[in-house]
């Protein structure tokens, strides 16, 4: 790798209380030096997630003491490799990475991060850095839920927010792999998208007869599996319009809403309202396993995992960025970009 220079001093995110968009400012941080084990990240791009609108609100997984750079998942350049990384650390010195924040540290809001070895993904040459910035979170749960839906042989599932980035990941993933996703979303102006994009079947969830077509729909089709990323009554729907012996994966919390199920769903219909978080998924694999998983997933970044683009910020605008991702959350990702 040849010697690249790097600053003393940085432009970062960073958030200052558990507060939102509000509690974000922009600083300047020295630049951070990779430790055991870890690598410098010269970042590209970082998308703005649903899963960081909740980190930013002290309602995800997780939380770490603030100030704090926030950003999930990210892009960029190895620019420095620290001690005891061995042959891996060699080998993406100087590569494109995608990469992803670790339960404590900085995250990927800045222009630039530390990250360990086995949480940075060499790109291939095909997948841009925009891409590359969006390829761990929402392509690799899109893999892991089409995954869990195949294992356990179902041949159509429903899937919410079927409008999102991920959704339509899901939808396109589905396809390919011979499992039909029927997609619930809440606005008309979706459902003509979605037909127009090839999806099938498209329910409206704030239609008056939302519920009857839901269950008029699960019993012709034999529907017993539902992924869900809204939360709130929306679980319980599913169950209660759902044949007996079905189970509803939850995988976000969109409404911002605790899950609301009905005992006697899960009493004396047998039904089953579980979660899902991709980070155990991931870490139950083994390297090799987890290696396979990321060549499948880049091989269809451009086809059926790429993600649509509509907005770009300098991290200067994240406050802003933010906020357009929080009144828009479908039509494509926002991305903050260090280099605007």
């Amino acid at each position: 790798m040849t010697p690249t220079a790097i600053p003393e001093q940085m432009t970062a995110v960073v958030l200052d209380a558990y507060d939102g968009a509000d509690a974000l400012r922009v600083v300047h941080l020295p630049v951070p030096r990779p430790g055991p084990n870890e690598l410098l990240v010269k970042v590209a791009a970082s998308p703005i997630n649903p899963s960081d609108l909740m980190f930013l609100q002290g309602r995800y997984g997780f939380t770490k003491p603030t100030p704090v750079v926030p950003g999930f998942e990210g892009s960029g350049t190895v620019v420095a490799v620290g001690s005891r990384t061995g042959l891996m650390g060699r080998y993406l010195a100087g590569k494109r990475v995608a990469c992803v924040t670790q339960q404590t540290g900085d995250g990927l809001w800045a222009e630039y991060t530390t990250t360990t070895v086995n949480y940075a993904l060499p790109l291939d040459d095909a997948v841009s850095m925009e891409q590359g910035a969006m390829s761990v979170v929402n392509p690799l749960t899109a893999v892991a839920l089409i995954d869990l839906a195949k294992k356990a042989g179902h041949k159509t599932v429903i899937n919410t927010a079927a409008a999102s980035a991920l959704g339509l990941m899901i939808h396109r993933l589905g396809q390919q792999e011979g499992v039909e996703v029927v997609g619930i979303v809440r606005r008309p102006e979706q459902v003509v998208d979605l037909k127009q994009q090839g999806v099938t079947h498209v329910l409206n969830s704030s239609h008056p007869d939302f519920n009857q077509q839901l269950r008029d729909l699960c019993h012709q089709q034999n529907i017993h599996l539902a992924f869900d990323a809204v939360a709130g009554d929306l679980p319980q729907q599913l169950c209660a319009a759902m044949p007996i012996h079905s189970r509803v994966t939850v995988y976000g919390n969109l409404s911002q809403q605790p899950v609301q199920v009905n005992t006697t769903s899960l009493i004396f219909e047998d039904k089953l309202v579980d979660g899902f978080w991709l980070a155990p998924w991931v870490n139950e694999k083994n390297l090799l396993q987890n290696f396979m998983i990321w060549r499948r997933a880049q091989k269809l970044m451009l086809s059926a995992l790429k993600t649509e683009i509509r907005g770009r910020y300098p991290l200067s605008q994240a406050q802003q960025a933010v906020r357009d991702y929080e009144s828009q959350m479908t039509g494509g990702k926002v991305l903050l970009d260090p280099a605007l």
